[in-house]
């Protein structure tokens, strides 16, 4: 197939495809701009729309002028990738295009997951079997024995059996309760195996005739094996079918003597064990349709009159025309796409964590003795209840931006962006000035530190790496993250700059010194000293009140207003570097767009989500220092990982599937952004925190701290030269990230701590 072949039969698939599927990378290129740039004059008319190659003969192929360089495949490929830069978004409505258009803007939160609601009917078929309340008994011609449905029987079935195996006889022995125990019995054998049968609540017509004839097979005439009665209509109500000679009158269910009975004895050991499946299917997440049929069983099998019941297999159903209503249908237990569930706009994962804080705070504020939970179980749980507050965060400034003007969507990012981290920092100072445990200032460096070099080297490195493994090489604009690196060198040559300085000017103290005839400094021997714990000197003398301190503010002033400076070049004067507007057409449904959350509900999460962020950080200072006491692990460790990048876990997640979705470029500003961020904005902040309340942060690094954030912002701008990407250069990256990781594992913990 030629290329202009298969442009085109792109083109008219992207027509085909429905919006659920381009919004997340709807880019496309208008073919009469790229004629006119590339070979200067209008597009000739033609059958097929022309390839980058066949646009303009003469650039793509190589040709040498007598005193003119020559022209080669590679200036074809310069060009069309600086053409790449223009894009066009297509979204679903003004909210998400808005949404997507703050993505690339610089300054911006980067995120992935949706601000609207989506409409059901136009999304894939995978996303509604997500949803899909498992009464809908649709043919199913593959194989039921797969490795989900093992693994339900080993975790789920075999006690879930139990459970109604041990209940049957119970209600038999009550005499009353054989109803149920045969319910109970069926169902024991329908929850070991429930894959390829169905359950069904019988109706009047096929009642009144095993009434008469219990033996026989019941058929209705007029209907067909295609029938849809199997189909749920929960709003249907059964017809009364006439009154037969000699038929007995059933007893409504309530007015029952049997029904308090499975009430009292039956149901509510069902109820437990059906509650305990749902709760663990619902935590795995991927096995949430286990949690559907546990909860549909609970709240309406276990309700109807066990006679209006009936279980069948696949086969059965072939030969049943009679009127029933489907109740429960599962194929399979589990479903790998459930990581995409989201309820009310939240992913099922944020939705599982919540708990977490509620848990912290209850072990951290009440249990003061550390009676019912140790420091260590304390710290872990503070911790990790960050990572869903860290995205409903993000989930509320995304909401507002979207639903805001420029200026409103740069201040919430500007006030919020931060936030998680500032808080956590701030509150270990505190708890540090207060305790005058100078470790944890070490501790924030540490973190500061980590945060920077994950954001430059592990976050782009992973997705490099996974995006690469699916799409082989991907581009990304070059003249837009040269933007972010050289405001990361702007912002590590600020940050670093009062380090370098006292190291070039300070005076170098040693807590201990010896010979090697073992006298002390003090003694007159000669021959070489040995010293431990050397660093420069700044409580005495003039060197730091004098010279480093103001330089410490005069940076702190200088890196905000680099950053202001950055938002007016890439937002203002020269946003053509990125281009990105929504295409005449592309926006359809705008106007009956549903937020899930509004923007006074956004506001609201946030403020909420700050507070509780604020109190799980300072429950994770206050445990840490039994984490910090531990011999055999660097402190800095502790710093550079689980403090750095536990937060970040959300953005890691967006980057990754911005990756997949062959959008390296966003994959990279999330890292960027936040890396810039801290240098820029979460510094200057601490610095000017420190200001007006001393709580002893000093803007002075380590030598480690030091060489391998300037190693790293060198190394990632030179992977980032050529604006092209692959799962090598993200390997490399993240090899140089363990390495750094290594080092700071072995590394010896701070002078004094």
């Amino acid at each position: 197939m030629s290329l202009s072949a298969k442009h085109s039969s792109d083109t008219s698939s992207r027509r085909r495809r429905p919006a659920e599927q381009t919004q997340d990378l709807p880019w496309e290129h208008n073919d009469e701009q790229i004629h006119d740039r590339l070979c200067g004059g209008p597009q000739t008319n033609s059958t097929d729309t022309p390839s980058h190659h066949s646009i303009c003969p003469a650039l793509c192929t190589t040709k040498c002028i007598p005193g003119h360089a020559c022209l080669s495949h590679h200036a074809c490929d310069d060009s069309w990738e600086e053409i790449q830069s223009k894009r066009t978004i297509r979204a679903e409505n003004e909210v998400e295009a808005n949404k997507l258009v703050n993505n690339y803007r610089f300054g911006f939160r980067k995120w992935k997951s949706h601000v609207t609601e989506r409409p059901f009917e136009v999304r894939s078929e995978v996303v509604k079997e997500l949803y899909s309340e498992l009464n809908v008994i649709k043919p199913y011609s593959g194989h039921l024995i797969t490795c989900g449905n093992i693994a339900y029987v080993l975790l789920f079935g075999w006690w879930v059996s139990l459970a109604y195996f041990l209940i049957t006889p119970l209600m038999f022995i009550t005499i009353t309760g054989v109803p149920y125990g045969k319910l109970c019995w069926k169902l024991s054998w329908y929850f070991l195996w429930p894959f390829g049968k169905s359950i069904h609540e019988i109706g009047n017509t096929l009642r009144g005739c095993c009434e008469q004839a219990p033996d026989c097979e019941c058929n209705i005439e007029g209907t067909e094996d295609n029938s849809p009665v199997l189909l749920p209509s929960p709003t249907e109500v059964p017809l009364p079918i006439p009154e037969l000679p000699g038929r007995p009158l059933h007893t409504p269910y309530w007015h029952r003597f049997s029904t308090y009975v499975w009430l009292l004895l039956g149901y509510p050991p069902l109820v437990v064990i059906h509650s305990l499946a749902c709760f663990l299917s619902w935590i795995l997440v991927f096995t949430i349709p286990v949690f559907k049929m546990n909860a549909r069983t609970l709240g309406v099998i276990l309700l109807l009159a066990p006679e209006d019941i009936s279980v069948s297999t696949c086969s059965q159903r072939k030969h049943q025309v009679y009127e029933t209503r489907a109740l429960l249908c599962c194929y399979h237990a589990a479903n790998w796409y459930y990581y995409k569930y989201t309820v009310d706009g939240i992913n099922v994962f944020a939705v599982n964590l919540l708990p977490l804080v509620i848990v912290a705070m209850v072990i951290g504020y009440i249990d003061r003795e550390n009676q019912y939970a140790s420091s260590n179980v304390k710290f872990a749980i503070a911790i990790c209840s960050i990572i869903p507050l860290s995205y409903y965060i993000g989930m509320g400034i995304a909401s507002i931006s979207a639903q805001s003007n420029f200026a409103v969507g740069a201040v919430v990012n500007a006030t919020f962006g931060s936030i998680t981290e500032l808080t956590f920092y701030i509150t270990a100072l505190l708890r540090g000035h207060q305790a005058a445990n100078p470790c944890l200032q070490e501790v924030v460096k540490a973190a500061l530190t980590g945060t920077l070099l994950g954001c430059i080297l592990f976050i782009p490195g992973v997705c490099m790496i996974i995006g690469g493994l699916r799409h082989s090489e991907q581009r990304f604009n070059s003249r837009s993250t040269g933007v972010s690196a050289a405001l990361l060198f702007i912002s590590v040559g600020g940050v670093f700059a009062p380090t370098l300085f006292s190291k070039a000017y300070g005076n170098l103290v040693c807590d201990a010194c010896t010979n090697s005839t073992g006298g002390n400094s003090s003694s007159n021997s000669s021959g070489q000293f040995v010293c431990h714990n050397c660093h420069y000197d700044l409580n005495n003398g003039t060197l730091f009140r004098n010279h480093v301190e103001p330089l410490v503010y005069t940076v702190s002033a200088l890196l905000p207003v680099a950053y202001i400076i950055g938002l007016i070049f890439t937002l203002k004067t020269h946003s053509h570097i990125y281009d990105i507007h929504v295409g005449e057409g592309q926006v359809t449904g705008h106007h009956g767009a549903v937020v899930h959350w509004s923007r006074w509900r956004s506001l609201v999460i946030l403020i909420m989500a700050t507070v509780l962020t604020s109190a799980c950080a300072d429950l994770a200072t206050e445990h840490i220092q039994p984490i910090l006491n531990q011999p055999n692990i660097s402190q800095y460790f502790i710093g550079v990982t689980v403090l750095a990048m536990v937060p970040e876990i959300p953005e890691i997640v967006n980057g990754i599937q911005f990756a997949l979705q062959n959008n390296i470029s966003l994959s990279l500003e999330v890292g960027s952004c936040i890396a810039v961020q801290v240098c820029m904005l979460q510094i200057p902040i601490l610095v000017c925190f420190n200001a007006f309340y001393d709580v002893g942060f000093v803007l002075l690094f380590s030598d480690m701290h030091l060489w391998a954030s300037i190693f790293s912002v060198i190394l990632v701008n030179y992977i980032f030269m050529d604006g092209k990407s692959d799962y090598f250069q993200g390997t490399a990256l993240v090899v140089v990230y363990l390495i750094l990781l290594a080092m700071y594992y072995f590394a010896p913990s701070p002078a004094g701590c």
